[in-house]
């Protein structure tokens, strides 16, 4: 796929993130939107997955560490056929697929339930081992955010998979800079990341999380690196293509209200059309 059919797919998942915290009123924009490019390239480019065969044995396992920025892994897999877009409006309501947090016991296609934040990787790092074990061939990526690098068991986890050599896992950090409570240098900073990664036998990428270049750079890379695992370390911005939520940390966790949805869904059919 071109480079501008993914900006295309990433504006609609922008929108598509909108609409589910509007219509359920509470959710995480700001990591989700910041994202959105991450989660495309994976679902329509790098990622072994087939919405009509979600639980085939041999697909790509994705884990969602950040697990409060679910919307963007909704809006993804929406577009890419997993579900029909109106279901999207059911987002965190009761007896909903779409849950708060992801569930794989809901929603097919969903590899884990995450949201604790730390646990996930740690599943990732056991799934990527449970393929060496088997003989498969299957990769295991996961997306954590930068202020979830403060919990120890993201570092345990690291330890574990450099140690093992699992050239098979892709560690994806958002690094957009901001955590509930502000900038991730003043609440607990976790610099220099990609000498901490380094330090753990993890083979360390950087790219621009918002350009499709890039990232088609650096997975690439990552498949073609042996003997340890790799981390891509991708730089965005919170809350992208919203002008009022762009790097605010006060769109970390809330909905937008009827007028503030509307602007919102206007800057995105600007970029659209722009495209």
């Amino acid at each position: 796929m071109d480079v501008q059919a993914l900006k295309k797919i990433a504006n609609e998942v922008r929108k598509d993130i909108v609409t589910e915290v509007y219509y359920a009123k509470a959710g995480h924009p700001g990591g989700s939107l910041s994202s959105a490019e991450i989660y495309t390239y994976l679902y329509f480019e790098e990622m072994n997955v087939d919405p009509k065969d979600p639980k085939n044995p041999d697909r790509d396992r994705f884990v969602l560490s950040k697990g409060h920025t679910c919307p963007g892994l909704y809006a993804a897999m929406c577009e890419r056929g997993y579900f029909d877009r109106e279901e999207l409006k059911t987002f965190r309501h009761i007896g909903a697929r779409l849950q708060g947090h992801p569930s794989m016991h809901y929603l097919p296609g969903i590899d884990m339930s995450s949201g604790s934040l730390g646990q996930g990787i740690s599943v990732a790092v056991g799934m990527a081992l449970a393929a060496k074990l088997q003989g498969k061939s299957y990769r295991t990526y996961t997306l954590l955010g930068d202020g979830e690098l403060e919990e120890g068991q993201v570092w345990e986890a690291a330890m574990f998979a450099g140690a093992k050599k699992l050239d098979n896992l892709c560690v994806i950090v958002d690094n957009n800079n901001l955590q509930i409570d502000g900038s991730i240098t003043e609440v607990n900073n976790p610099y220099p990341i990609d000498k901490k990664f380094e330090a753990f036998n993890f083979n360390v990428l950087h790219a621009d999380g918002q350009d499709f270049e890039s990232l088609a750079t650096s997975f690439a890379r990552a498949r073609e690196l042996k003997g340890q695992p790799t981390v891509i370390i991708c730089k965005t911005l919170k809350g992208k293509g919203v002008s009022f939520m762009e790097n605010s940390v006060d769109w970390h966790g809330k909905a937008p209200n009827d007028e503030q949805y509307k602007i919102a869904m206007a800057d995105l059919e600007r970029i659209g059309e722009a495209l």
